[in-house]
């Protein structure tokens, strides 16, 4: 009330001075925010409102920064129409988008141009409310063509011809080729009675799940950022803050002010005593009709547990249907023999190929190593994660959970296994390897995740060497609020951290402690455990300290990379070996962490090597320090890798 007396007493001058004054400040408070922050609000596309990451369009002049930064998530925005998506080079309109549950209700634009497959991704998947058909192309001599199952479309600007969906009555006696289409639940029974022909189907809408990065996401939004990607590296994920760009989540103070934040807890804690209390009466009304219920549907859920068609959120697939995939679990298809089961190479009735895993035996570890993968994998989503499309039940006579199919075998394959070529590998592939695999370990990580069992064999690859991080029987969730997990030892010898194997503390600094084997093993390509080695040096990690230490790097490293003739292999593999170095030892509190170690080979691929450098190569940020801990030990032979500092060391376990 004085401040508004002084203010309308004051001269006309001093009155305009004063009024110069608060604007100014208003103006450099608001020009303090990144203009990655402000480019990346929440945006209207055509009849679909307030949409953030992962999306992003071109239409709006919102930066490709602000979404995923992958063509896939892409909007063309249109006025007062819905926006269109591009997936598989096929077009959609998007008719809702619920991102609170990552769901897409998405429908073809037209038939105009033959229909193709949609490609199962990280990025993307069909929801259970979405059937597969198949539709035979170029198929010159029809079986049993009914008018309602075949309609005309062009493909790659050839004349219309016929396309005829395949059911048991429909097909072709002829090689043509067959497509797997998704289409909405209600319009399959629709086709499979006969009200509906063929073409109608394929233009109805059907739902499909997106996935990227919702646990960084969330982190980002809670801590008052915006997400974002990578400008750099399009497809590592970003926090947009108020101030600048941070990895993960923005530093105490760049989301609201303690009024706000005081005002929103006060409000949340009211309201939720008061939908507590509403919940708590109409709990004591219905208790004794629900426990009612409840016995009777557990009991008969126990009688026949397969009536439920999804387990965590996954499909459930019947010991039958998996048993025909794999031609009755045939040797032929064997993929590979782990610890825990054997890995099948199968075909669904929908045409999806998959890897099946069959677990040894159904005895009560099992069963929790079984019920531990489901539960890890139904709640992560990562490009450089294996995708779990389903298990059977857990009562099933067998226990076998169903995988996307990655067809490029495993890193140990092709670095001193059955795929293992000399040259064939190259050192740039081997640091893409390096980085997506970091990257899938740091999402890990910051989803309370520890994998417990990193290493070459878990490691696969995809036709383009992309990575897929895989087999989580042995991880662990643990909450934040801990140092450590006291826990027996597990794991595969030669990538066991020390420390752990010694104090029986699993950490987070455990995984990184076998990501640094991992990364000796694509410097070196020989195997962690080698027992015609020297004794010393039976285990890679510590025959990789030892070169290292004595600066014989360059015995270390396999010579078809080029370490000796190419000099910015030299200074990578130099760089790698760095982070490798301070990954292996042996004190958990001397590693870095999974994200300082992604930020460090981030910055050793970025870095310019056409002019000559000075040895050291110093790929710190703005604020860059060593860890609070203290300096790390770096190896007389390396570059000097510099670690960004976080807000805390913390070991967070479970």
């Amino acid at each position: 009330m004085d401040a508004f007396f002084f203010f309308f007493f004051l001269s006309p001058s001093s009155s305009s001075l004063f009024s110069l004054f608060i604007l100014t400040v208003f103006q450099v408070c608001c020009a303090s925010h990144d203009i990655h922050f402000t480019s990346c609000a929440p945006f209207d596309c055509g009849t679909i409102r307030n949409i953030s990451y992962p999306f992003w369009t071109d239409d709006l002049r919102r930066p490709s920064y602000c979404g995923y930064g992958d063509e896939e998530y892409k909007l063309e925005c249109m006025r007062n129409e819905p926006p269109v998506l591009t997936l598989s080079s096929q077009q959609f309109r998007v008719l809702n988008l619920n991102a609170s549950f990552g769901l897409l209700t998405i429908q073809r634009v037209n038939l105009s141009t033959c229909p193709g497959e949609i490609l199962i991704t990280s990025a993307f998947n069909y929801t259970f409310s979405a059937e597969n058909i198949t539709l035979l192309y170029g198929c010159d001599r029809f079986r049993g063509l009914h008018s309602n199952h075949s309609f005309s479309c062009t493909s790659d600007g050839r004349e219309e011809f016929p396309v005829l969906f395949e059911d048991e009555e429909n097909g072709c006696d002829d090689n043509g080729e067959k497509v797997v289409i998704p289409v909405g639940k209600e319009a399959f029974d629709d086709l499979i009675n006969g009200t509906t022909a063929v073409n109608e189907t394929l233009l109805q809408p059907f739902n499909m799940r997106y996935f990227a990065y919702e646990v960084y996401c969330k982190k980002c939004k809670d801590s008052g950022g915006s997400c974002g990607s990578n400008e750099t590296v399009p497809a590592a994920f970003a926090c947009y803050c108020r101030d600048h760009p941070r990895q993960i989540h923005c530093h105490h103070g760049n989301g609201f002010n303690l009024t706000t934040k005081l005002a929103i807890g006060f409000g949340a804690a009211a309201g939720g005593i008061i939908i507590s209390s509403i919940a708590f009466y109409f709990w004591l009304r219905r208790h004794r009709g629900k426990n009612s219920f409840n016995s009777s549907y557990d009991s008969s859920f126990m009688m026949d547990p397969e009536k439920s068609n999804s387990l965590a959120g996954v499909q459930l697939f019947t010991y039958k249907e998996l048993e025909q995939a794999t031609n009755n679990f045939d040797s032929n298809k064997e993929l590979g023999d782990g610890g825990f089961g054997t890995v099948y190479h199968g075909k669904l009735r929908d045409g999806r190929a998959v890897a099946v895993k069959r677990l040894y035996e159904s005895n009560y570890k099992r069963v929790e190593q079984f019920m531990n993968e489901v539960s890890i994998l139904t709640r992560l989503r990562h490009r450089n994660l294996v995708l779990l499309y389903g298990c059977t039940s857990r009562h099933s006579r067998e226990l076998l959970l169903v995988y996307e199919y990655v067809p490029n075998g495993t890193v140990a394959d092709h670095l001193h296994g059955q795929r293992a070529k000399s040259g064939a590998l190259s050192w740039f592939i081997r640091l893409d390897i390096a980085i997506e695999t970091a990257n899938a370990l740091t999402y890990l990580h910051a989803s309370d995740t520890i994998h417990r069992d990193v290493k070459t064999n878990n490691i696969l690859l995809d036709g383009n060497f992309t990575v897929k991080v895989a087999d989580f029987g042995l991880s662990r969730l643990f909450p934040t609020n801990v140092t450590h997990v006291s826990t027996a030892p597990q794991g595969t010898p030669g990538y066991v951290d020390p420390e752990y194997h010694q104090c029986y503390q699993l950490t987070n600094k455990s995984d990184v402690f076998s990501f640094g084997v991992v990364l000796i093993e694509l410097i070196s390509s020989k195997p962690a455990v080698d027992i015609t080695r020297h004794r010393q040096e039976i285990n890679l990690s510590n025959l990789a300290i030892n070169k290292i230490k004595n600066q014989a790097l360059h015995e270390l490293v396999d010579p078809s990379l080029g370490f000796e003739s190419g000099y910015k292999v030299r200074k990578t593999i130099t760089g790698v070996a760095e982070v490798a170095f301070q990954c292996l030892q042996s004190e958990r509190d001397m590693r870095p962490t999974m994200a300082q170690v992604l930020d460090a080979l981030l910055r050793i691929q970025s870095e310019d090597y056409s002019k000559s450098k000075e040895e050291e190569i110093d790929i710190s940020g703005d604020d860059v320090v060593l860890l609070k801990s203290g300096p790390l030990p770096h190896s007389p032979d390396c570059v000097m890798v510099k670690w960004p500092s976080s807000s805390t060391t913390q070991s967070s376990t479970s």
